[in-house]
């Protein structure tokens, strides 16, 4: 195993205003060097570049990781691209990851505002920057991408020693379930976000059940409006469609065909609106869908799920998510009734959207393991959800094991809820048990922190697809 490099902690504590222009966190003292020293001297970590952040140090990075952690001497490695926002080594660490690729602009997720710390946020692996060439498919899997995270966390413990927390929302937060799961000593806490547990990938009642009940009614109404008459109009939106898809370059190999893309993007559209927006929002749907012009049926459900999304341009970012998605991670199917028979595919599966060439099989075990891990082992763990966010109808629970943790719902949030917009009582709890698990005392006489408004480092996506 790779010997992280190691530095004896300096008793000297840096003490000024951080400015873009003056003094920066990790600035060099005669005691401790520069922390841009420190972290490459690490074996395997290089610099891509550094960027100002007021009150920081902020690192785009990558690590020489194995292809296959089970055989971690092999030659077959790859660069993980990471990025590191550096505020004190005296400071708790949050290790972040959105499942995806990884942000290089500068950003605090919410754990790292409460815990006022360092943040390491993590590309997963596969995607685009931190794909190995040649790619086996098979290493892209959940015990793997958990052994990168081990490997970084060991690389930069030596520098930062106190507390780790990880987090990450939706796939970020499946991904720090998976790495409590296999790694359980590693974090002292998990607060993961909008977290799917698709437990059995061929029952999804839960979802059906969802939709049926979700907001009000005649929201509920005028979005399935909408849906219907993109497919009763099916010829002339397609027409459309395809001068769109000329015009931008787009093709359609991946799916099969454009008739394939146009109704995945409509089918995904009732989801994409729940995921992503309030029932507030539903006041910018067409009131009478069946009266309403072309263009604005096209703008409706280009606003909400895009139809650039399943062209191949579109997919070729997220193959690495599919390809888990249709091999261990599952993928919901609902039956929309509202449409009949005018859907002629249905919700199609992961493997439509994966090149042929890569091959798929499903692996059943893979997450009632996590899910039966959870229930029995749950130790710091917190999770929240929103209760429109239809994600959430299938969301880990914690059994009779479960110790100090959590699972917490915002009332009427959606998939980008937060433990900032949970119930006042709430709120209150869970900011505390993340700043314990961080080995800091929160005072109950200190009044909460006012989160900033950029939470995660990696932002939603309104192109809606259907990807958590």
């Amino acid at each position: 195993m790779r010997k992280a490099f190691r530095w004896l902690l300096s008793l000297v504590v840096l003490i000024g205003t951080l400015t873009a222009t003056g003094a920066t966190a990790g600035a060099a003292t005669a005691a401790e060097p520069d922390i841009k020293d420190r972290i490459l001297a690490i074996p395997g970590i290089r610099l891509i570049e550094e960027k100002p952040y007021t009150g920081y140090r902020y690192f785009v990075l990558s690590i020489t990781q194995p292809v296959d952690h089970r055989n971690p001497y092999s030659r077959a490695t790859f660069q993980q691209r990471f990025t590191l926002l550096h505020k004190d080594t005296d400071r708790p660490t949050v290790m972040y990851t959105g499942g995806y690729d990884v942000s290089t602009t500068p950003s605090r997720s919410e754990p790292t505002q409460i815990v006022d710390g360092n943040q390491v946020s993590v590309e997963y692996r596969y995607f685009p920057q931190s794909r190995p060439q040649p790619t086996d498919w098979s290493k892209d899997d959940i015990w793997q991408a958990a052994s990168d995270q081990h490997a970084i966390f060991r690389a930069l413990k030596p520098v930062y020693p106190k507390n780790w927390l990880t987090t990450g929302g939706s796939k970020g937060g499946m991904t720090a379930t998976y790495y409590k799961r296999f790694y359980p000593r590693d974090m002292d806490g998990v607060v993961a976000y909008v977290a799917p547990n698709d437990v059995v990938n061929n029952e999804d009642s839960a979802y059906d059940r969802f939709f049926r009940t979700v907001g009000t009614k005649e929201c509920r109404d005028k979005l399935e409006g909408v849906q219907r008459e993109a497919l009763v109009r099916r010829t002339s939106l397609e027409k459309k469609y395809q001068e769109y898809a000329t015009a931008n370059g787009y093709t359609f190999t991946t799916v099969g065909s454009l008739d394939k893309a146009y109704e995945a993007v409509v089918l995904d559209y009732v989801w994409g609106f729940w995921q992503y927006h309030l029932l507030a929002e539903c006041s910018t749907i067409p009131a009478d869908p069946a009266h309403a012009t072309d263009q604005a049926i096209w703008d409706s459900i280009d606003t909400i799920s895009g139809y650039s999304f399943y062209t191949d341009q579109g997919l070729a970012p997220y193959t690495a998510y599919y390809y888990q998605a249709g091999t261990q991670l599952g993928s919901p199917t609902i039956k929309q009734p509202w449409l009949g028979k005018l859907s002629r595919y249905g919700y199609q599966p992961p493997r439509n959207f994966v090149p042929r060439d890569i091959p798929m099989r499903f692996q059943p075990w893979a997450m009632a393991d996590v899910d039966g891990w959870v229930k029995h082992h749950a130790d710091h763990m917190l999770y929240v959800y929103g209760q429109n966010d239809p994600w959430g109808a299938e969301r880990f629970s914690l059994g009779a094991g479960a110790r100090d943790s959590y699972v917490y719902t915002v009332p009427g949030g959606n998939h980008g809820s937060k433990v900032g917009a949970l119930p006042a009582a709430q709120k209150s709890a869970a900011t505390s048990a993340i700043l314990r698990w961080a080995g800091l005392n929160p005072s109950p006489a200190k009044p909460q922190a006012s989160f900033d408004a950029k939470l995660d480092a990696t932002p939603l996506n309104r192109a809606a697809t259907l990807r958590p």
